[in-house]
């Protein structure tokens, strides 16, 4: 059984603050999870194969073509403001 205690430990080394109401809630919910998962594990999959990907897949892909690109200054026309050869853009950096 789950208790606060453990629930407070995980939210702790999460780094998550949690009000006691909370911790109530989810202690119930991971209880309620983890009683789940023991109920699975009492399933005999024994006999059914492993898959990966039920549906077969198929990869769309195209082919790669060489194409003509935009020149730079074709491209430095979009721009609000360049400078030699690049965009200008304001600093982000504080």
């Amino acid at each position: 059984m789950l208790s606060k205690n453990d629930v407070a430990r995980v939210a702790h080394l999460a780094r998550i603050d949690l009000t006691e109401d909370e911790l109530k809630l989810f202690a119930r919910q991971l209880e309620s999870i983890v009683q789940f998962i023991d109920k699975l594990k009492e399933l005999d999959v024994s006999s059914i194969r492993p898959a990966s990907h039920t549906p077969a897949l198929k990869n769309v892909l195209r082919p790669d073509t060489i194409k003509d690109s935009l020149s730079k200054e074709a491209v430095l026309e979009n721009a609000p403001k360049s400078l030699k050869g690049h965009f200008l853009v304001p600093k982000v950096i504080e």
